[in-house]
């Protein structure tokens, strides 16, 4: 319920005459109101950096200033859930904004100048074009950056009007630019929080006074009507092994169900390890050992086999360790230690030895193990102790990518002649046509270090 209603004035052509209408009396439409009334700025009040925020025609018009923080335009009132719609526009490439949703702001950080922080839907005129991704400003970082909705990258129009429409209702967010869906995020970490503006930092004295622009900002809270998306658009959750009703209508399942080891067994054996490995409080976890590859308690793999797949899994590593994540495990080499496959590497790679070994970085995080090195930013890299999103995509005509939290880091053919060159330098050269069977089960591997696992997903590709 909004505890304020925010003042509107429209005027209705009939003819040749005009009427305007009271004030005093906000406009509603299907239960939306409006945040801006297009004349002054009740409701709202700059926070943070110093940029300016003037109305000009009916618009909100944030100028950037040079040497001053990100600058937030944030409504006083807070709210639950509710479907937001606004127009943006960006006329330059460095003017780098968004909205904040169920935003925080804590005024006593950074020595009284305040501190915005919290969900952002993004507007990102770079090359990159990110717009309508999900940022958690000043906490998290990127949520869901566009590489995992590539196809909503053209969304957004430099130099014209965007409409945005962003829906937050319980623990979902979902968002479309000019109706092309976007982000679809599920999070719990804010309920409740102010709408913002933002007018984003420059680094270069020679883009002070680029401008953003804002119109038609309108909200509903009450008898909400969810949108639902209507293509197969990536869903990153953050909670604990569960899928939303559009996952499973695509053909998403768990590969973990949080409480047991079902689907699961030990690798060249029948049942599932009695020691080492378990479940509590929805996480799988293998204890930390020896150190050793797959001596202790053993790796576990999937009863099921694969071919085309889009596996996704959330890791945490502890300080040092060393583990992986394998796929076309056909358990028919009969070698000691790990059994053999494609491995999604997972490794502390400032701790462990293993990141200095191999070639050319090949045997670090998000790598294709001895194979190909995961070209990624220390930005986008979870310290030890925190969840780490991992993703590896199969295609049916055997192209494969790895993600890391939401960026492709490779991508590569199998069996093709670039793949069998690289094998034929590897340790897998032994192995007759290794890493090309047609199917194969998805390994977790002990490698003697304590790793946690959750959210494994996976979905058939056809």
């Amino acid at each position: 319920m909004l505890k304020k209603l925010y003042p509107i004035c429209f005027i209705l052509l009939l003819g040749l005459t005009s009427q305007t209408c009271n004030s005093e009396d906000p406009v509603e439409e299907d239960g939306w109101v409006s945040l801006f009334d297009g004349q002054s700025l009740d409701g709202w009040k700059a926070v943070m950096g110093k940029a300016d925020f003037e109305i000009k025609d009916g618009e909100i018009v944030g100028t950037a200033v040079y040497g001053t923080p990100n600058t937030f335009l944030i409504t006083e009132e807070t709210f639950e859930d509710f479907i937001l719609e606004f127009e943006l526009k960006i006329n330059h490439i460095s003017s780098n904004s968004g909205a904040m949703i169920r935003g925080q702001f804590d005024e006593a950080a950074r020595d009284g100048q305040g501190l915005v922080y919290g969900y952002q839907i993004e507007a990102d005129p770079s090359e990159r074009a990110w717009s309508g991704g999900l940022y958690d400003e000043a906490r998290r970082g990127w949520l869901y950056p566009l590489e995992l909705n590539p196809e909503a990258k053209s969304a957004f129009k430099m130099g014209e009007w965007n409409k945005y429409r962003i829906e937050a209702i319980g623990n979902e967010i979902k968002s479309w630019i000019n109706g092309q869906e976007v982000a679809y995020v599920v999070d719990d970490m804010d309920s409740r929080g102010f709408i913002g503006l933002q007018v984003h930092s420059i680094y270069d004295e020679a883009h002070a006074g680029e401008k953003t622009y804002f119109r038609n900002i309108r909200i509903q809270t009450e008898n909400l009507n969810p949108q639902p998306f209507e293509g197969d658009v990536f869903v990153v959750n953050t909670g604990f092994n569960k899928l939303t009703d559009y996952e499973k209508e695509n053909g998403w399942k768990l590969l973990f169900d949080g409480e047991s080891s079902e689907g699961w067994k030990g690798a060249y054996r029948a049942d599932f390890p009695d020691k080492g490995w378990h479940t509590k409080d929805g996480i799988l976890m293998v204890e930390a050992s020896d150190g050793s590859e797959s001596m202790s308690f053993g790796d576990i793999v999937t009863k099921d086999k694969f071919s085309a797949f889009d596996l996704s899994f959330d890791f945490n590593f502890s300080e040092g360790a060393n583990s992986g994540v394998k796929y076309f495990v056909t358990l028919s080499e009969g070698n000691k230690g790990s059994a053999i496959g494609l491995e999604y590497q997972i490794l502390d790679d400032k701790r462990h030895p293993d990141a200095k070994n191999g070639r050319d970085g090949n045997r670090t995080l998000a790598s294709l193990y001895d194979l190909k090195t995961a070209d990624k930013q220390d930005r986008f890299v979870k310290k030890p102790g925190e969840w780490n999103h991992g993703r590896i995509v199969v295609y049916p005509d055997n192209k494969v990518e790895h993600y890391l939290n939401g960026v492709k880091v490779l991508e590569y053919v199998r069996g093709s002649e670039e793949y069998r060159d690289l094998v034929s330098q590897s340790k897998y050269k032994v192995w007759e046509n290794f890493g090309e069977a047609e199917e194969g089960h998805i390994l977790l591997q002990d490698h003697g270090d304590e790793v946690k696992f959750k959210n494994i997903k996976i979905k058939e590709l056809k």
